[in-house]
């Protein structure tokens, strides 16, 4: 635990082939191998809501059920690299959904390609502000993490004798925390690179620990490491003290968003992506499913 080195069918399709927008973030799937994803089958689905119709993408092996895994993006929403990781953990023979968390005020893909947004633009920080303003409302995450574990259990190709897996990216990590702290039904959770996990708010998801029943790995960038070295050992202190089986660990040398093919750079000649750190990821993240929903 220690810093380490090392519910309609919008169109269903299988066999998608990803255009050249998104070839460049396809490292997720090629890795899976060729056979195993062509078995993946892939539909753009509408799940209903408290608070309206929630585009998402689906991902579940042709044949046979499946322990379900609630996939919560990163702040650029559902888009080709997101379809790719969830081809991929389709192919590792999850059910994988894929929701559009911004699905109140937009329509995915908010960008297609982040790895061409510049956050430095007051106007782009200015959208991620509109985009993540309804679900930062009280309850509106819980409410959509509801609506998707009920919607799996009705799909046939989920196991509901196997508990569900939940993971995030960047803003994902706390919506990962909410969904795990919301239902017994889910049995893991991990984040990568997880955002605000740790505040001084009374909203902290960190405060959610108590209600959580599941296993958890927290994959942490050591940037944010550096920016907030007391977040890690109060989320281990939170785990401990709630008996709830947890591995907490930091990167090193991994910036920021280091697991998503897309990131946008750190600057010139400085990606932010890391496929060996990513890999790594990859393979807890598996081990973690394995152990605790397979």
């Amino acid at each position: 635990m220690d810093k380490q080195d090392d519910s309609n069918d919008m169109g269903a399709v299988s066999r998608r082939d990803f255009t050249a927008g998104s070839a460049a973030m396809a490292g997720l799937a090629v890795t899976a191998g060729s056979a195993a994803a062509a078995d993946v089958v892939e539909k753009d689905v509408m799940i209903k809501t408290p608070d309206g119709n929630a585009e998402a993408a689906y991902f579940h092996p042709a044949t046979g059920k499946h322990p379900a895994v609630i996939v919560w993006t990163d702040i650029f929403g559902l888009r080709p690299s997101f379809r790719a990781l969830g081809r991929r953990l389709a192919a590792e023979g999850y059910s994988v959904l894929v929701p559009h968390p911004f699905y109140r005020n937009t329509k995915s893909p908010v960008v297609a390609d982040a790895s061409k947004f510049d956050f430095n633009d007051p106007a782009n920080r200015a959208k991620t502000a509109e985009w993540t303003g309804p679900i930062n409302v009280p309850g509106a995450i819980e409410k959509d993490a509801g609506a998707y574990i009920a919607w799996l259990d009705s799909q046939p190709e989920v196991d509901t004798a196997k508990k569900i897996g939940t993971q995030g990216y960047c803003m994902g990590g706390p919506l990962v925390f909410k969904t795990v702290a919301l239902s017994t039904r889910v049995g893991a959770g991990a984040t990568f690179h997880g955002g605000g996990l740790v505040t001084d708010k009374p909203d902290s998801p960190h405060l959610l620990i108590p209600k959580m029943k599941a296993h958890l790995y927290l994959a942490i960038a050591a940037s944010d490491d550096d920016k907030q070295p007391d977040a890690k050992d109060k989320l281990k202190a939170g785990f401990a003290a709630a008996h709830v089986p947890a591995e907490v660990v930091v990167y090193t040398g991994m910036a920021h968003g280091w697991t998503v093919p897309d990131m946008p750079p750190a600057g010139p000649g400085k990606p932010i992506y890391n496929k060996p750190e990513a890999e790594r990821a990859w393979t807890n993240l598996i081990k973690l499913y394995k152990t605790s929903i397979a």
